[in-house]
């Protein structure tokens, strides 16, 4: 495929045709990615107000080949958000399209614009006793847009789903520039293909995502959270069985800690503060969120009385107050900037069936172990209640993962082979981007890449859109 590179020439055409303010001058954050390990490019940077310039811009970059890559709060971790290589393109920040449209609390609905921040919508939410339960770590600055063009996950998928779930219908823009208005508050809406979930998880290659229709739950009454120590992953998985059983659907959260982790947090951040005096192997974070009336405390309570009859947990901290609530969770939300600051050789977003996630962790350990001198860490953490965990391997104490760059390619490729002989997948939540899409061509079933690669030439013939990401540019 030959693109034209996003010039001058194309940035004085646009502005002919664009209210001013549109095309703006570019900064480095915008070539950028959290990670560091791509530095894009960029042509001419577009933040249009509205889907009708979304489309303009869209119909001209077809019409003169110009590549496009789209921008939301360019908080990916799979290099999605940028573009290395090639003619620069045209990126364009939703930004500006920040707007909370409408919220409708009997239906449970609300209404925003694909530039709106996560947390800016949650709050819209709350404002009316409504919850849109959606949560990342990158919350205050990931946008709606490119969360579900994602298919983000996030710490409550157990009990409410991944951004897939949370979506009823879009506003989108194709690559022809026509405008797709399937903005429906329906939940049910038999009437062909669904075009939302097309475009959902894409990571912007079939077209822009510019508004979304979302899927709000009441607020729990009561929420409580407890940190309890288990033997071993088998007993994690147990212990979830068994909060289930006894609980119902009111757990929120069910996530797996190793002590790798909060080593790292004790290392480079001292100050969030560690409930038990001697570091644990394994532990894990439950979350309830419960009706009025219910107390978590004295569920979870229950629940670990029960947990160790049946020698499933061996110590325990039940949270009391909505401070320690929030004082356990930072535990879990800081472990990611604690593994930024070690700075990791390879880490994995992967999913595989939970009942395997024992055997997983005890194979992919053995793999690692037999690389290179045996020394490096892994810090292997993540959602347990989904089946998606986090699955980092770091340089031995006292070195960095630049004496390991050599070693990356073959970490990467034991992780992800264990995972495709255990029936998981490689990209539970974080997307395929550049980054991963060796491994998709690698992994993916051929008729699913061939479908796939049907639907992006029925859609987008010029391949403009996000080139390089998802699938490879063909020649």
């Amino acid at each position: 495929m030959t693109y034209a590179p996003a010039d001058p020439a194309f940035a004085t055409h646009l502005s002919s045709l664009l209210p001013e303010g549109v095309l703006c001058p570019s900064e480095p954050r915008y070539q950028e990615e959290p990670r560091g390990r791509y530095t894009g490019q960029v042509g001419v940077l577009a933040k249009p107000g509205s889907a009708q310039e979304v489309a303009l811009l869209l119909r001209e970059a077809n019409a003169a080949r110009v590549a496009v890559v789209p921008y939301g709060g360019g908080t990916g971790l799979v290099g999605g958000q940028v573009l290395p290589e090639g003619p620069p393109p045209l990126l364009i920040s939703l930004e500006r399209m920040n707007k909370i449209r409408e919220v409708y609390p009997q239906e449970n609905v609300l209404v925003a614009e694909a530039g709106a921040i996560l947390a800016d919508v949650q709050q819209a939410a709350q404002a009316q006793d409504r919850l849109f339960p959606l949560s990342l770590a990158s919350e205050g600055s990931a946008r709606i847009g490119g969360n579900l063009a994602t298919n983000a996950g996030g710490v409550n998928v157990l009990r409410y789903g991944n951004a897939r779930d949370l979506c009823l219908g879009l506003e989108a823009v194709l690559p022809s520039g026509e405008i797709w208005n399937g903005l429906t508050r329906l939940r049910k809406d038999n009437t062909g293909y669904d075009l939302r979930n097309l475009l959902v998880g894409a990571e912007g290659t079939l077209g822009i995502i510019t508004a979304a229709a979302l899927k709000l739950s009441p607020i729990p009454a009561q929420q409580g959270t407890a940190l309890f120590v288990v033997p071993d992953p088998e007993a994690a998985i147990s212990l979830l069985a068994l909060a289930r059983s006894q609980l119902g659907e009111v757990v929120s959260a069910f996530e797996l800690i190793h002590r790798q982790g909060l080593k790292f947090l004790a290392e480079h951040l001292p100050q969030v503060r560690q409930p038990f005096s001697e570091t644990p192997e394994w532990s894990v974070l439950i979350d309830l969120g419960m009706a009025q009336g219910q107390s978590p405390v004295t569920a979870l309570t229950d629940l670990f009385e029960a947990a160790l009859e049946a020698d499933l947990a061996q110590d325990g901290v039940i949270a009391q107050s909505e401070a320690q609530r929030q004082a356990l969770w930072s535990l879990r939300e800081q472990i990611p900037e604690a593994n930024r600051l070690v700075g990791s050789v390879s880490s994995h977003d992967i999913s595989v069936p939970i009942s395997t996630i024992p055997e997983f962790i005890q194979r992919g350990g053995k793999a690692i172990a037999a690389l290179g001198d045996g020394t490096m860490r892994i810090n292997c953490f993540g959602h347990l209640g989904d089946g998606n965990l986090h699955y980092n391997v770091f340089p031995a104490a006292g070195r960095t993962r630049r004496d390991y760059e050599d070693m990356r390619g073959a970490v990467k490729s034991a992780v992800h082979d264990l995972v495709q002989q255990m029936g998981g997948s490689f990209s539970a939540e974080h997307g395929v981007g550049r980054m991963k899409v060796a491994d998709l061509q690698r992994y993916g079933d051929p008729v699913k890449l061939a479908t796939m690669r049907a639907i992006k030439q029925a859609l987008d013939p010029n391949g403009i859109m996000n080139p390089g990401a998802v699938l490879p540019v063909l020649g």
